[in-house]
């Protein structure tokens, strides 16, 4: 079983936020502080699953309640700024 098995995203987050605190303090040997940040980034890399699979959730329940507005994003895409006049004044 993995941690994002075991762990729900409430979990996983508070374990993050101790891992975080016990860094912060300080006094920790090399070897324990990699190890803190290493779990810090497992759990953090958790968390942001947990967050993907409830946007995803999200999205395909907003998809089935609205089906017209399933379209891929249909707004216009910001053009591109300009390049500066040379010839103009500053």
């Amino acid at each position: 079983m993995t941690d994002r098995e075991s762990l729900s995203y409430e979990q996983a987050r508070e374990e993050l936020a101790g891992v975080v605190k016990r860094l912060e303090a300080g006094g920790l040997t090399l070897e324990q502080s990699l190890d803190l940040w290493e779990r810090g980034e497992r759990l953090a890399a958790i968390c942001a699953d947990w967050l993907e699979g409830a946007r995803a959730r999200l999205t395909t329940a907003m998809a089935a309640r609205h089906p017209d507005d399933a379209e891929p994003d249909a707004s216009p895409s910001p053009q591109p700024a300009a390049a500066p006049d040379p010839s103009a004044p500053f």
